[in-house]
């Protein structure tokens, strides 16, 4: 079973996580902040994780905390719900359209985290806040989850049809990624990490 819960409380957030890695794609996701609903939705649905996360944030200030801090909860519930990470495949890769826009993210859970982040196409506002709060989300979700993250906006215009795409191609990498295939940790090493 490979399920996992975080609760975390700051003086700028507070979040309750639960996912299952083997689940079914559902997603109950309520952050106050409807895009990042939305985004949140479509990893769940494409990675086949059922994924609740509910999180009060002080919006009054921008979606900034509740957007990174949703990305370390969300990187600490993978890593937990993974464990020794025995018979994973480890690594993914998706190219994911969504109309004009291509991107394409390649995973490692390799238990080194590290995050390259190519948006070069993506507008300086997406949904009324500042496009950077996603880098700081993925930032956030790989070096929770101890995982090597390559995301890259290929080309494209309209900004909500980039970051759907990306997390889309999350999705799918990860679902790659997580799939149990073998016996042992996958290193030659004989260890992740």
């Amino acid at each position: 079973m490979r399920k996992a819960q975080v609760v975390r409380t700051t003086k700028e957030t507070s979040i309750e996580l639960e996912i299952d890695l083997d689940g079914s794609g559902s997603a109950e996701i309520s952050t106050g902040v409807g895009f990042a609903d939305h985004m949140l939705t479509l990893l769940s649905f494409w990675s086949g994780f059922d994924l609740k996360i509910f999180c009060k944030g002080d919006l009054q200030v921008d979606a900034h905390h509740t957007i990174e801090d949703v990305g370390l909860c969300l990187g600490q519930a993978v890593a937990e719900a993974l464990g020794d990470k025995a018979g994973i495949n480890r690594v993914g890769f998706s190219r994911f359209p969504l109309d004009e826009a291509l991107c394409e993210a390649v995973v490692d859970l390799s238990g080194r985290p590290y995050l390259v982040y190519d948006d070069t196409p993506l507008p300086a506002i997406v949904a009324g806040e500042e496009k950077d709060i996603w880098r700081e989300f993925f930032k956030s979700f790989a070096n929770k989850c101890q995982m090597n993250l390559h995301v890259r906006m290929i080309y494209g215009k309209n900004g909500h049809h980039l970051l759907e795409a990306a997390f889309k191609a999350l999705g799918v990498a990860l679902k790659h990624a997580v799939r149990r295939e073998g016996a042992g940790v996958p290193s030659t090493k004989g260890s992740l990490g």
